[in-house]
């Protein structure tokens, strides 16, 4: 798809109009220009600090595109490795989890430490002085860095600082992780499932508050029937209620909350013997951060897209959720549940019954999602109906969660990278 003879958006402001070209879910070419602009030059998430606590624990992953390796060396410094032998390009690391003082290449031996050196040669007496054991150690990706404990990566050596790229959704990631006192953690197990649908439709349905209730209407049937109130009290209109653009691509839909959670409200599906325990968690909240900012790590839930492809959705529970495109009609997803460290059992089994009850494999939600960005995908076929609508919400002063800007908010960024003039030379290197 040559953006010089296709328009990948309309984006008429004035008239308050946003349309997408439906190419961008179906041209082969235009996946290959978003792994070279967006994938090869955005900050990419790879995993969260909790995942490996001890020296030696390691996670293997691909990540963008490139199988890579979590790992907390015997330093206890965490690290971002290429996983591919420096020798001759074999996989180091075949188990996707575990503990290891160091990685032997099944290849020919070559040996490297969980700090990514190399340490053992076969039959180096072979090799002649030119060859250095420090110039073969396992490659890293260009930039690595954290923000409180989630950690990404960036193989742009030109790109902006982590800080700096997050924009506004690091105010929304410190609501996140303020629900704990001593840190969050990734809890154990993965949700990974694909889609036979394009991974930009995910982005979109992500923080989508417009097709929650037409297409989830069995879950909302269910909290019904537990006696909860899904409107939460609040006006659709409320300034409680917003989508904002965080900037850089990044988005959010922040709601009240209907549903209750382990740091926020009792609902009667919880049980009357909870509802004090409740009251004391909250009264917590209160304490460390004062009424207002408690209301809201407590009592309202948020849609976050950090641009390209990681969503964390706090709502009935928190959700991390990354995907990557194989194929323009094809994506894989990994999820997994982030929880605060102190958080008791009770309160643990509340969260990832929510988690698994909205958003795990045979939950309410997740079957649901996939079936109607597979069936959009199947929808692409008609080639007669070219674009799009996103423009829901457009000349509203104050957007509502059920509008659109989060969506243009990310359409538009990837827009730019889409279309930012490269040299000649950027050209040909790619």
């Amino acid at each position: 798809m040559d953006g010089k003879v296709d328009t990948y958006i309309i984006d008429d402001r004035e008239a308050g109009r946003f349309r997408v070209n439906r190419r961008v879910f179906t041209d082969v070419e235009c996946l290959a220009e978003e792994r070279r602009r967006i994938f090869d030059k955005c900050w990419i998430y790879v995993g969260h600090e909790s995942e490996v606590p001890h020296a030696g624990d390691y996670r293997s992953r691909n990540v963008a595109g490139r199988p890579l390796i979590l790992i907390r060396g015997d330093d206890s410094t965490t690290r971002v490795l290429l996983n591919t032998c420096t020798h001759r390009g074999a996989m180091v690391c075949r188990q996707k989890s575990g503990n290891a003082r160091s990685f032997q290449c099944p290849y020919h031996a070559w040996t490297f430490s969980s700090r990514g050196q190399l340490i053992g040669v076969p039959g180096e007496d072979s090799y002649s002085a030119a060859f250095s054991r420090k110039d073969m150690a396992l490659a890293t990706p260009p930039l690595v860095d954290s923000y409180r404990g989630f950690i990404f990566a960036c193989f742009d050596p030109a790109s902006v600082s982590l800080y700096e790229y997050l924009a506004g959704a690091r105010e929304y990631l410190d609501l996140v992780v303020d629900q704990s006192e001593i840190g969050m953690r990734i809890v154990a197990g993965q949700q990974s499932y694909s889609a036979r649908a394009n991974w930009k439709l995910l982005v979109e349905n992500s923080y989508d508050g417009y097709h929650g209730l037409p297409t989830h209407q069995r879950y909302f049937g269910f909290l019904a029937d537990t006696g909860i109130d899904i409107k939460g009290g609040v006006a659709p209109d409320s300034p409680r209620q917003k989508a904002l653009d965080l900037g850089n691509g990044h988005a959010v839909v922040e709601a009240v909350a209907p549903w209750g959670r382990p740091i926020a409200r009792w609902v009667p599906a919880f049980g009357e013997n909870r509802r004090e325990h409740f009251a004391q968690v909250r009264r917590r909240f209160d304490e460390r951060f004062g009424p207002e900012r408690a209301w809201r790590i407590c009592e309202t839930s948020r849609n976050l897209g950090i641009f390209p492809n990681l969503v964390i959705n706090d709502i009935m529970a928190i959700t991390v959720r990354t995907f990557y495109p194989v194929v323009p009609g094809y994506m894989e997803v990994d999820a997994w549940a982030l929880a605060p460290i102190e958080e008791n059992a009770e309160d643990s089994a509340l969260r990832l019954d929510n988690f698994l009850t909205f958003l795990g494999p045979g939950g309410f939600a997740t079957p649901d999602d996939v079936e109607m960005l597979e069936s959009c995908q199947r929808g692409f076929a008609n080639t007669e109906v070219g674009w799009s609508d996103i423009s829901r919400g457009m000349k509203r002063e104050h957007p509502a969660v059920t509008d659109e800007l989060q969506m243009r908010a990310f359409w538009r960024r990837w827009n730019d990278l889409m279309t930012a003039p490269e040299s000649r030379r950027a050209r040909r290197a790619a």
